[in-house]
């Protein structure tokens, strides 16, 4: 039964998130109806990642196990063919070792947040961005993100929801830039907690508006309290970017 490794991209907008759930729209059930249509087989796939509601991907990483042996590229096309009205799509495929596994095998995962920091709400970006009308001091982001570098215990910006069975994790990427009108926070890491991303985004922005310092960062993550944090980002500006995995 060969296993073969997809790389997907999706608006997270129409979808309950990546978990399959019954009786709502799901990428992951959107992609398993996918491979059902293509070759008759109901399979149940694996992530790298459970985006929540709203979040969108243009690098998730999934495998997927068939009982026939088909080109990595016919895998593609098919499954690309029958999600044609939805708004998922492969970028790759490949077949991998039975023992390879999307979420157990990565050893780190990418973030990027996207804020529209301009008065005019936006219109093409809508749902694809999280609109912020007053200016922000990305530097002073910056400062504040550079205390989330490294191993800490990130309770403060743990979701209360969160199973993970560790607080702890080490952020080895926190970057704020200004791209024309635009903030990005990109944000990466062998793995996250739940929402900690949209979780430092909304604290940081914070900084950006001068409602918090950089230094306030700081003291909010050695809180190790969720009540220190800041406003949690909405989704819609959150992407997963990339996954990446031992080199063969």
């Amino acid at each position: 039964m060969p296993r073969y490794r997809l790389t997907i991209e999706y608006d997270g907008g129409p979808y309950a998130g990546f978990q399959a759930q019954d009786g709502l729209p799901t990428v992951q059930g959107v992609i398993e109806t996918a491979v059902t249509a293509f070759c008759g087989q109901r399979v149940r796939i694996a992530a790298a990642g459970r985006t929540d509601s709203g979040v969108h991907a243009t690098g998730q990483v999934v495998h997927v196990d068939l009982d026939r042996d088909w080109p990595a590229e016919t895998v593609m096309n098919a499954l690309n063919a029958h999600m044609v009205r939805e708004g998922v799509a492969v970028l790759d495929s490949a077949v991998v070792p039975d023992d390879w596994h999307a979420r157990f095998s990565a050893t780190g995962r990418a973030y990027l947040y996207r804020i529209l920091n301009r008065p005019g709400r936006p219109a093409l970006e809508r749902g694809r961005v999280w609109h912020v009308r007053k200016a922000l001091d990305a530097e002073a982001m910056q400062a504040g993100a550079m205390h989330l570098i490294g191993h800490h215990d990130f309770t403060t910006f743990r979701d209360l929801a969160c199973q993970s069975k560790s607080p702890e994790k080490t952020l080895d990427v926190a970057r704020v830039i200004r791209v024309g009108e635009e903030v990005h926070l990109a944000f990466e890491a062998r793995s996250f907690l739940h929402r900690q991303v949209r979780s430092m985004a909304g604290t940081l922005v914070e900084v950006g508006l001068g409602r918090w310092t950089p230094d306030d960062v700081r003291q909010a993550l050695a809180a190790r309290d969720r009540t220190a944090c800041g406003p949690v980002a909405p989704s819609d500006g959150l992407y997963l970017t990339g996954v990446t995995y031992p080199s063969a």
